[in-house]
């Protein structure tokens, strides 16, 4: 008897033990696709209607950074700032954006992995998908792309969502402030700090990999940190800190820009 009651015990604590990390992952998880309807349903109605639409881009980075560069840290900050938010939740990434064209390729398509798409099927994408999350109760579509050459898109996108929606509740925000820091602040706190130019760089150069190396160290080859093909700067000073001060500037002042741009609606 004792021996079934002790066997009856072990398997009852399997099963918790097994249903724990499911329960606590149903209970804070932020992205909408690791959430069941029922468990969105329940978010929207208890305040979360904001959705944010992190916006990637499939490209080279030199020798020492993924190709998926964009499409992660799009993710992760996304999740930031609905962190900080509140009463957010973050959408599956884009992670198929315009890059040039194929028949005749330049820039970033010289190099292997680049994924391009016209720009019409990337607004329509957008468009299509702010419609899905209307429908389903959210009240404001923010769109964070990460990447530059599509930034004009996003906000012809979001303008042709606005000009359907004109008496509606419901509004989609083409944040520039995100890339801005992206571009300009973060790049400057650099500079700031001593560090130049020619190694802050413009894409794939230190600024780029120190945020790689502060969010997703995995997605940095640190044995092929230096200028090279389809770089443009030095990583090799690129450290975890640099890119969390980085990390930090993009969440508090994307946080800002949103509630915001969501007070004005």
């Amino acid at each position: 008897m004792m021996r079934a009651m002790r066997s009856g015990l072990r398997t009852f604590i399997a099963v918790v033990a097994a249903l724990v990390p499911a329960l606590a992952c149903a209970a804070t998880t932020l992205r909408l696709e690791d959430m069941t309807t029922a468990e969105l349903r329940e978010a929207i109605g208890a305040g979360k209607t904001t959705i944010l639409v992190p916006i990637g881009g499939t490209e080279q980075s030199g020798a020492h950074i993924a190709l998926g560069k964009h499409n992660r840290r799009a993710v992760l900050l996304s999740e930031r700032i609905a962190e900080a938010l509140g009463n957010a939740l973050v959408a599956p990434v884009v992670a198929y954006v315009p890059e040039g064209s194929v028949d005749a390729p330049a820039g970033h398509l010289r190099f292997a992995g680049t994924i391009t798409i016209p720009p019409e099927t990337f607004m329509t994408t957008l468009e299509s998908a702010a419609r899905s999350f209307r429908l389903h109760g959210f009240r404001d579509i923010v769109f964070l792309g990460d990447h530059g050459g599509y930034q004009r898109d996003i906000a012809s996108a979001a303008r042709r969502l606005n000009q359907r929606w004109a008496s509606d509740a419901a509004r989609a925000h083409a944040l520039p402030e995100y890339y801005r820091i992206v571009e300009d602040a973060y790049p400057r706190l650099l500079r700031a700090r001593g560090f130049t130019d020619a190694e802050v760089g413009l894409h794939g150069g230190l600024a780029d990999t120190a945020l790689m190396l502060a969010l997703d160290p995995a997605l940095v080859r640190s044995d092929k940190m230096r200028p090279g093909a389809g770089v443009n700067g030095d990583p090799q000073r690129a450290t975890p800190a640099l890119g969390q001060l980085g990390v930090d500037l993009i969440v508090s002042q994307t946080t800002s820009a949103i509630r915001k741009a969501a007070s004005r609606r």
